[in-house]
């Protein structure tokens, strides 16, 4: 069996390395594509570096978010490549893209983490579920609740829970970035004295919403990291938004510093939903700047608070947040790349 994986952004670069091993495991040949929808050195060559990837096929080399773009390079592909499946991941438009050019090339689709809702329709990522879940032949969910949001939906595809596949990338890559990287010798950082932050969503780099975020930030009076994505510290420098004294700006780092970075924090301040996950495998509290979440499930364990765009509540959450004595385990226990492996080949017995 050959399958097409479609990368395009920093996340999916850890979770097809974890599923990349499952798959070759498997006895399944992967052609990876990835379109340069991040194509900033330190968001996509940094993974094939660290993390000892194979080059991919397909280097795209689009430099574009649009998925309009993407989808007739990804059809190109499809055409060339017998494959059995279009493999995608998450919410991206590089998602969106694949999605697209496999209805297009008539090649069955997966779908890595299906099924997962914000409720918040306004946001790009949460359009891009329901679009690639609804052309989906092979529904990867991560866990029950995401299974019955896509049954009550009605969708046509194959609906297996697999669990996530980025926990297994965690359990891999979490201990090897601690040993590995010296980003807080580098920045000065004390384990657990210390606040590791990111933003990048497109409503949080708005610059109203933006130097609210900052605001909150620096009211805490910690010491906060916040690795920027190239168009956060854009809109700071063009917008010339106050970033307050205690809120430090650098990166973006590589995946194993950013890891280690965040593994070691005493809280983390992201809007980012892969990385609202990664604190709760860490052991870390989350403070989510956003007002909705697709993992309710770290929210009602008591592990993230959901805050928006508040300053005073930001910075209210982040000087309460404590990871609650008891965790449920959430969203698999590291076997999902053998699980999405064995369902790719039809022998995955139903969850």
């Amino acid at each position: 069996m050959r399958v097409l994986s479609v990368v395009g952004n920093r996340p999916q670069f850890v979770k097809s390395a974890a599923l990349s091993v499952a798959l070759r495991d498997a006895g399944i040949d992967e052609v990876v594509v990835h379109t340069g929808q991040h194509y900033d050195r330190e968001l996509s060559q940094v993974f094939f570096d660290e993390l000892g990837l194979e080059e991919p096929a397909y280097r795209l080399d689009l430099h574009t978010s649009d998925p309009e773009e993407m989808r007739p390079r990804l059809v190109e592909v499809l055409e060339r490549e017998p494959v059995e499946w279009a493999l995608v991941y998450g919410d991206t438009n590089s998602t969106l893209a694949g999605a697209r050019a496999a209805v297009e090339a008539s090649v069955p689709l997966a779908h890595v983490e299906a099924g997962l809702r914000s409720g918040d329709l306004s946001m790009p990522e949460e359009r891009n579920r329901i679009e690639v879940d609804r052309s989906s032949t092979l529904l990867l969910c991560p866990d029950e609740r995401s299974r019955a949001t896509v049954e009550a939906e009605g969708v046509e595809g194959r609906i297996v829970v697999v669990g996530d596949v980025m926990a297994d990338a965690s359990l891999r890559f979490a201990p090897v970035a601690r040993e590995r990287s010296r980003v807080l010798e580098t920045l000065g950082l004390t384990p657990g004295r210390y606040i590791a932050a990111t933003v990048h969503r497109e409503a949080n780099v708005a610059p109203a919403r933006l130097a609210r975020i900052l605001d909150g930030l620096g009211r805490t009076g910690e010491r906060v990291v916040l690795a920027a994505h190239p168009r956060t510290r854009a809109t700071i420098e063009s917008a010339g938004l106050d970033v307050p004294a205690n809120v430090e700006l650098v990166g973006p780092l590589g995946y194993l510093d950013f890891a280690a970075l965040a593994s070691q924090a005493r809280v983390i301040a992201t809007d980012s939903g892969g990385l609202q996950k990664e604190a709760y495998w860490f052991g870390v509290p989350c403070v989510t700047l956003r007002p909705s979440t697709e993992w309710v499930d770290t929210v009602e364990a008591g592990a993230n608070v959901l805050v928006d765009d508040d300053p005073e509540a930001i910075a209210s959450a982040i000087g309460d947040a404590r990871m609650p004595a008891e965790r449920p385990v959430l969203y698999g226990n590291g076997s999902a790349a053998c699980r999405i492996a064995r369902g790719l080949l039809g022998s995955l017995s139903p969850a």
